[in-house]
Order: C-alpha cells, then sequence, then structure tokens
C-alpha cells in the first residue's frame, strides 16, 4: 500500500486531497487567463503568461502525485524548461533598446 493509497480523514485518501487541490489551482488559473487577456501593460500579460506556465507545472506535479504516475512529473519538468525559456524570450523581445536586456 502506497502513500497515496492510505485512508486519512473520513475515508478519504491523501490521493483525493491532491485531485482537490489541482481542482483549486486550475481554478486559480482562470483568474491569471483573464489578467493575461485584458492586463493593461505587456508586462502584466507577460507575468500573468509566467504565471500561467507555472500554475501548470505545479497541477502536473500535483497529479502526478495524486495518481502515482511519475511521468507527470517528467512532463512537468520539460514544461517548467520550456516556460522559463519562453519567459526569457519574451522577456527579451519585449523590452525596448537600451533597456535591461
Amino acid at each position: 500500500m502506497s502513500l497515496v493509497d492510505a485512508s486519512l480523514a473520513a475515508g478519504y485518501t491523501l490521493g483525493d486531497f491532491l485531485l482537490v487541490a489541482a481542482a483549486g489551482f486550475a481554478v486559480l488559473a482562470v483568474g491569471m487567463l483573464y489578467r493575461a487577456v485584458v492586463g493593461p501593460t505587456m508586462e502584466d500579460r507577460v507575468l500573468a503568461v509566467n504565471v500561467l506556465g507555472t500554475n501548470t507545472v505545479v497541477i502536473l506535479a500535483i497529479l502526478g502525485a495524486a495518481l502515482g504516475e511519475p511521468t507527470f512529473l517528467d512532463i512537468a519538468l520539460v514544461y517548467a524548461l520550456l516556460n522559463f525559456l519562453m519567459a526569457i524570450a519574451i522577456s527579451k523581445f519585449t523590452v525596448e533598446r537600451g533597456g535591461v536586456l
């Protein structure tokens, strides 16, 4: 019996609690999606897209732990690397000449 299958409280397992947490993060992603579309400045949109990517990585990691599938963790790691590269690329192209980058 694994940790995910162990009964914690009222018959619920750790996997059930992790699935609820993943659903909570998915609900929070909707708010960030709104900010990415409506954001008044380009910096707000870039930050919202970066938070969405990080939120996706967290959801994938929680799902991997809840379902006992290590493949989700591999996908989350690759997605985190792509999210980092995307943030650097967007930041590079949105800063005017003579800016920080």
